[in-house]
Protein backbone atom coordinates (compact mmCIF):
# COMPACT_ATOMS: atom_id res chain seq x y z
CA UNK A 1 0.00 0.00 0.00
CA UNK A 2 1.35 3.57 -0.82
CA UNK A 3 1.06 6.41 1.25
CA UNK A 4 -1.42 7.91 -1.35
CA UNK A 5 -3.85 5.14 -0.66
CA UNK A 6 -4.87 6.01 2.92
CA UNK A 7 -7.69 7.83 2.07
CA UNK A 8 -9.55 4.43 1.46
CA UNK A 9 -9.31 3.97 5.47
CA UNK A 10 -11.62 5.79 6.32
CA UNK A 11 -13.20 4.49 9.69
CA UNK A 12 -16.73 5.50 11.02
CA UNK A 13 -16.59 7.06 14.61
CA UNK A 14 -15.20 5.14 17.00
CA UNK A 15 -13.58 2.67 14.74
CA UNK A 16 -10.15 1.84 13.92
CA UNK A 17 -9.19 1.05 10.49
CA UNK A 18 -4.96 -0.86 9.69
CA UNK A 19 -3.20 -1.60 6.93
CA UNK A 20 0.11 -3.11 6.81
CA UNK A 21 2.72 -0.90 4.73
CA UNK A 22 5.76 -2.75 4.86
CA UNK A 23 6.28 -6.66 6.20
CA UNK A 24 9.81 -7.67 6.04
CA UNK A 25 11.74 -10.32 8.19
CA UNK A 26 12.91 -7.36 10.62
CA UNK A 27 10.71 -4.55 10.36
CA UNK A 28 6.64 -4.12 10.16
CA UNK A 29 5.09 -0.64 9.24
CA UNK A 30 1.41 -0.66 9.79
CA UNK A 31 -0.54 2.63 9.03
CA UNK A 32 -4.03 3.09 11.67
CA UNK A 33 -6.73 5.26 10.65
CA UNK A 34 -8.85 6.24 14.02
CA UNK A 35 -12.67 7.56 13.87
CA UNK A 36 -13.61 10.22 15.85
CA UNK A 37 -13.41 8.98 19.44
CA UNK A 38 -12.19 6.03 18.66
CA UNK A 39 -8.57 4.27 20.56
CA UNK A 40 -5.86 1.88 20.13
CA UNK A 41 -5.62 0.43 23.24
CA UNK A 42 -2.39 0.09 25.43
CA UNK A 43 0.06 -2.05 24.83
CA UNK A 44 3.74 -3.31 24.53
CA UNK A 45 6.23 -5.00 22.84
CA UNK A 46 8.60 -6.37 24.66
CA UNK A 47 11.32 -7.20 21.99
CA UNK A 48 10.63 -3.97 19.08
CA UNK A 49 10.80 -0.36 19.43
CA UNK A 50 7.92 1.15 18.09
CA UNK A 51 7.45 4.56 16.14
CA UNK A 52 4.30 6.67 15.60
CA UNK A 53 4.37 8.90 12.44
CA UNK A 54 1.42 11.09 12.92
CA UNK A 55 0.73 11.85 9.29
CA UNK A 56 -3.08 13.79 9.43
CA UNK A 57 -5.16 15.29 12.28
CA UNK A 58 -4.05 15.16 15.72
CA UNK A 59 -3.26 11.87 17.61
CA UNK A 60 -3.44 11.68 21.72
CA UNK A 61 -0.57 9.40 22.45
CA UNK A 62 -0.92 7.31 25.61
CA UNK A 63 2.71 6.62 26.53
CA UNK A 64 3.25 4.68 30.31
CA UNK A 65 0.70 7.27 32.41
CA UNK A 66 1.17 10.04 30.23
CA UNK A 67 -1.55 11.45 27.58
CA UNK A 68 0.19 13.99 25.09
CA UNK A 69 -1.40 15.33 21.86
CA UNK A 70 0.82 15.39 18.60
CA UNK A 71 -0.65 17.25 15.56
CA UNK A 72 0.79 16.08 11.76
CA UNK A 73 3.52 15.84 11.42
CA UNK A 74 5.19 14.77 14.35
CA UNK A 75 7.04 11.61 15.33
CA UNK A 76 6.68 9.67 18.72
CA UNK A 77 9.55 7.22 19.69
CA UNK A 78 7.98 4.07 22.19
CA UNK A 79 11.05 2.16 23.68
CA UNK A 80 11.07 -1.74 24.01
CA UNK A 81 8.88 -3.01 26.77
CA UNK A 82 7.07 1.15 27.34
CA UNK A 83 3.07 0.64 27.45
CA UNK A 84 1.63 2.84 24.44
CA UNK A 85 -1.42 3.53 22.57
CA UNK A 86 -3.60 5.62 20.76
CA UNK A 87 -6.52 7.80 20.85
CA UNK A 88 -8.74 10.58 18.67
CA UNK A 89 -10.29 13.04 20.71
CA UNK A 90 -11.22 15.37 17.32
CA UNK A 91 -14.25 15.44 15.37
CA UNK A 92 -11.81 14.25 12.58
CA UNK A 93 -10.14 11.50 11.33
CA UNK A 94 -6.72 10.68 12.63
CA UNK A 95 -3.82 9.04 10.87
CA UNK A 96 -0.75 7.45 11.79
CA UNK A 97 1.87 4.64 10.81
CA UNK A 98 3.74 2.80 13.79
CA UNK A 99 6.92 0.96 12.32
CA UNK A 100 8.49 -1.86 14.81
CA UNK A 101 11.86 -3.00 14.56
CA UNK A 102 12.62 -5.83 14.78
CA UNK A 103 9.38 -7.09 13.60
CA UNK A 104 7.50 -8.62 16.66
CA UNK A 105 8.41 -12.41 16.66
CA UNK A 106 11.21 -12.19 14.79
CA UNK A 107 13.87 -12.66 17.59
Amino acid sequence: MTLDRLEALSPDDGEVSTAELVVSDDVLVKTFALGPGAELSPHEHGDSTNVFHVLRGTVTVIQGDTDEEVDAPGVVHHDRGVSHGARNDTDDVAVFTASLCPMPGSG
